[in-house]
């Protein structure tokens, strides 16, 4: 007998300011897709979950801390946050209008759509670049996941956000002691000595286990002084 394999369903397509966003089934999954790049999907959300709990722990016992999750993604990263009561405000800034769409009246309200309905939750659609050079609001923790990591971004532009330049904008919007926490789809040692260069304390690393294959990784730091 042959092999056969489920053909990906288009539930979306649109065009962005940055280029072309899909969201996909492909089975049981949903999947999202930037200018062809697949960036992530529904199957574990380990990591995602990793991102925010690394943030929280570094914060020690710090009364009702607010985050700002940088992208929106499959929801993970938020539907973990509103899950903990620990959390005060939880701010998401997502740039693809297309990906709001799909959670607050789309397939992946399946997700996020408890988070999205907590009073402590807002959506922001800015690019994030943008919003923390500008913003007047500051935060206890920042959990970016914009990209495929530091080393491997969806847009060209989005690589500022890992430069010197980039960083300081980040420790701009933390609080004393804040936390910034980065997903990446691999280690990255130069993400780190810019982390330090830029001034951030405690810089390190925490990966998510894999079967086989190069593990997801968070990079931490807590804001200069």
């Amino acid at each position: 007998m042959p092999t056969t394999y489920d053909t990906p369903e288009v539930l979306d397509r649109r065009e962005g300011p940055y280029g072309e966003v899909v969201l996909r089934r492909h089975g049981a999954l949903l999947q999202i897709i930037a200018n062809g790049c697949f960036l992530m999907d529904t199957s574990d959300g380990r990591s995602e979950r990793l991102l925010v709990d690394a943030a929280l722990d570094a914060l020690d016992d710090r009364p009702d801390p607010e985050v700002l999750i940088g992208g929106l993604g499959v929801g993970f990263s938020l539907a973990h946050a509103g899950g903990n009561p620990r959390w005060g405000r939880i701010t998401v800034v997502e740039r693809e209008r297309a990906v709001i769409d799909w959670h607050r009246a789309g397939p992946l309200s399946t997700v996020s759509g408890k988070t999205l309905a907590d009073p402590r939750t807002r959506i922001v659609e800015a690019d994030l670049i943008a919003y923390v050079n500008e913003t007047s609001d500051t935060f206890d923790a920042l959990c970016l996941d914009i990209d495929n990591g530091p080393d491997w971004t969806v847009t060209e532009t989005n690589s500022g956000l890992y430069s010197n330049a980039g960083l300081a904008g980040c420790a701009r919007v933390l609080r004393p002691d804040g936390v910034l926490a980065v997903w990446s789809a691999k280690p990255s040692p130069e993400f780190e000595g810019t982390l330090r260069n830029a001034g951030f304390r405690h810089v390190r690393t925490e990966e998510i286990p894999v079967a086989r294959g190069v593990p997801d990784v968070v990079h931490l730091g807590v804001r200069p002084e």
